[in-house]
């Protein structure tokens, strides 16, 4: 059967750390999947993208999450994995502003880099969308000031592993697209 397992898992050493430190964003491009090569027999990890010219990068630091949650349904024969994303990113300015808008008009693939060094496809189906975004002046000198995104997606599968470990290799990997960073 399809479903059942084919191996078991040890307790692993205290050896890692939590957090994202880097996301980057694409358009939606609802071809997506099957633009892609990955092994679904048995490691699900993506090993070429195609049709993506251009990655957004975002660096990170602070207050943000990767967050996936898996639903299944004995009686309704379904299951499906919940994607979060949610991400600080501070000071304002004009270009952000209008940025933020556009990611919420729309909807998105993103690429999340762990402080493991592990690299994510979320919303790689049916995209992630922009849930909240609030733009925060704070209320004391000292408060936060910029803004506060939540993306969600849902999704088939729980986002794949990437085969790369840099940003040349995600460069690569995504058939030499174009990291943007400003």
């Amino acid at each position: 059967m399809a479903c059942d397992l084919a191996n078991g898992r040890v307790e692993s050493c205290k050896d890692s750390v939590g957090g994202i430190d880097i996301i980057y964003i694409a358009n939606f491009n609802p071809t997506m999947q099957s633009d892609l090569t990955y092994d679904a027999t048995s490691t699900d990890m993506i090993t070429d993208v195609n049709n993506i010219t251009n990655l957004y990068k975002f660096s990170l630091k602070g207050n943000n999450s990767f967050v996936q949650k898996g639903t299944s349904s004995r009686e309704n024969g379904t299951t499906f994995f919940e994607q979060t994303l949610t991400i600080d990113l501070k000071k304002q300015d004009v270009a952000t502003t209008k940025m933020i808008k556009l990611l919420s008009y729309g909807r998105s693939h993103v690429v999340v880099r762990s402080r493991q060094g592990q690299y994510f496809l979320a919303g790689l189906e049916f995209g992630m969308d922009v849930t909240e975004a609030t733009i925060d002046n704070g209320t004391q000198m000292g408060d936060f000031n910029g803004y506060k995104l939540n993306f969600m997606g849902m999704e088939r599968l729980p986002a794949n592993h990437l085969n790369c470990s840099t940003e040349a290799g995600l460069a690569t990997l995504f058939s030499s697209a174009t990291i943007v960073t400003a």
